[in-house]
């Protein structure tokens, strides 16, 4: 991503999670950074689509639909109402919600799957081998652990399958898959991923199924109605589905007309091969443009170990919601975690501590005791000074000039906790800044100058805070715009795409001069642990 780039559109896309289950942590994760650079992208001014959504079909959810004594699609309607649910109170602002249980999305892929039928690249032959139903993949005796177990879901034993299926021509686009890597070395990110890519698609790739007897849930086969289109061939193009406008007909032309192509696909690294190898060779085959980018962040854990249901460790984000509220859940994990990586969550040791240091303790304490002062000394408002006439030795000053086009930048490389510790920077700067200037021993000499432009320089750092961190804690800063006198309010999507303009509000020095303060009050209460109900 260019920071320089001038598309006045930016497409991005969460994957669309399984329902066999109601949502977990990790799709949250993975959400809550997508939101966070859709609200970045709309503060640029662009014009933004956000896509997340629901793969509904397969084995696996047939499964866990049967489990409960549900039909496939009662279940299918529950747990995407746990999602949509879940996206409420994260304050998720997505744009399109993909199901690839709708008509429309039916309409695509058979669509679709008849311009790669004319292609030549789909062929019915026999399939063998040891199958990942979590996974809804085949796996590689090489990929297997001890006891024929996946290693991404190593309490379930693959099961051998031995059926018909229909394939598709993978190994046809091995030389341009490589080519594709090689000229477009940013197409997978971080770098990990890319090699993790390239070291796959050089050992040969091998064509892959597209079909599955035997399994009802999901849309038969075009031209072979007996066969099931594989999850993979199907859910991919929920994607293409979203792109379609509310009014217009579900077709490949309608599809690609505005949106296409997707800048960013941000993903799991589990999903990984299939987006970053099958989904672009699909494309290809159906002559179809590619994406720009693929990323792929890594897991999270839970105090250190992997998180999963057989080790009682699972983390409910309703619940973690409820207990803490949504700005603190969606600063934690883009501010501790680094993207692209693993990282850990803790909530004693961790959680706790870094949001009661970091936005309790740093940034509300700040605004709390220089609006006190603001009142007592500046009679409630914006002090009359002029940021521009600030001398640019000020220190609060100095971090400030850079620091929009440095947060701007990290937004950009989706290093979110970069923005984060730059931001914070400006701010402990502040605390140390008003301590140092003593404006209340100013205030009793009788320098009502220098009070003043110490306490409009710290209430500037605030506003240029709260306005960089507003894609990570929008709550909070409106909160923080609010008591600056502002009418801003970073949930309004239109506002910020219309209204804005990204290059001066991430300037230093915008605050008016006597603008009407409001209120002090707390932005961020203190956290002390909640214990879960569950």
């Amino acid at each position: 991503m260019n920071y320089t780039d001038n598309k006045k559109t930016f497409a991005l896309t969460t994957p669309l999670y399984y329902v066999n289950d109601i949502p977990h942590i990790g799709s949250a994760y993975t959400t809550i950074a997508a939101d966070v650079l859709a609200r970045y992208q709309r503060m640029r001014g662009k014009s933004v689509l956000l896509i997340t959504g629901n793969d509904e079909h397969g084995q696996k959810i047939q499964r866990a639909a049967e489990a409960r004594g549900l039909s496939p699609q009662v279940h299918c309607d529950e747990i995407v109402a746990g999602f949509e649910k879940l996206w409420q109170k994260l304050n998720i602002q997505y744009d399109r919600f993909s199901r690839t249980t709708a008509d429309r999305h039916h309409a695509i892929v058979k669509e679709f799957f008849h311009r790669v039928w004319d292609a030549g690249d789909i062929y019915l032959s026999q399939q063998k081998g040891w199958y990942c139903v979590p996974c809804e993949e085949f796996k590689e005796e090489r990929e297997l652990l001890e006891g024929r177990r996946c290693s991404l879901h190593p309490n379930k034993e693959v099961e051998w399958r031995d059926e018909e299926n229909y394939f598709f021509r993978l190994s046809k686009y091995q030389t341009q898959l490589e080519k594709l890597y090689q000229e477009r070395p940013d197409f997978i990110q971080p770098e990990t991923r890319r090699n993790e890519v390239l070291n796959f698609v050089s050992q040969g790739l091998q064509d892959f199924s597209i079909s599955r007897v035997n399994l009802d849930w999901g849309f038969p086969i075009p031209t072979d109605p007996k066969h099931t289109i594989y999850v993979w061939f199907d859910a991919l193009l929920g994607y293409v589905t979203a792109l379609v406008e509310p009014d217009d007909e579900p077709t490949l032309e309608n599809a690609l007309a505005k949106w296409w192509p997707i800048n960013l696909h941000l993903i799991g690294k589990d999903i990984l091969r299939f987006h970053a190898v099958y989904w672009p060779a699909m494309l290809m085959s159906a002559k179809i443009s590619l994406p720009e980018k693929v990323f792929g962040h890594g897991f999270l854990t839970k105090d250190g170990q992997k998180i999963s249901k057989t080790l009682g460790n699972t983390v409910d984000p309703i619940d973690l919601v409820d207990r803490y509220g949504a700005d603190a859940v969606r600063y934690y994990f883009m501010k501790e975690i680094e993207f692209g990586k693993d990282g850990d969550f803790n909530e004693v040791n961790r959680f706790i501590p870094i949001l009661n240091a970091d936005l309790a303790n740093d940034l509300g304490n700040l605004l709390n005791r220089t609006l006190k002062m603001a009142y007592k000394y500046c009679g409630g408002e914006v002090p009359n000074v002029n940021g521009a006439e600030i001398s640019s030795e000020n220190p609060l000053k100095t971090i400030g000039l850079t620091l929009g086009t440095q947060v701007a930048q990290a937004y950009e490389n989706l290093a979110f906790s970069n923005a984060c510790e730059a931001v914070l920077t400006l701010i402990r700067t502040g605390n140390k800044y008003i301590d140092e200037q003593a404006p209340w021993t100013l205030y009793k000499q009788g320098n009502q100058p220098a009070v003043e432009q110490v306490l409009y320089s710290v209430l500037e750092s605030v506003r240029l805070a709260a306005y960089l961190l507003s894609p990570i804690i929008p709550g909070i800063s409106n909160d923080i715009y609010k008591q600056l006198g502002f009418g801003t309010n970073f949930n309004d999507k239109t506002q910020l795409s219309n209204t804005t303009n990204f290059t001066t509000e991430a300037s230093w020095g915008t605050l008016p001069a006597k603008q009407k303060l409001g209120e002090p009050r707390p932005i961020f209460q203190k956290l002390e642990f909640a214990a879960t109900n569950s």
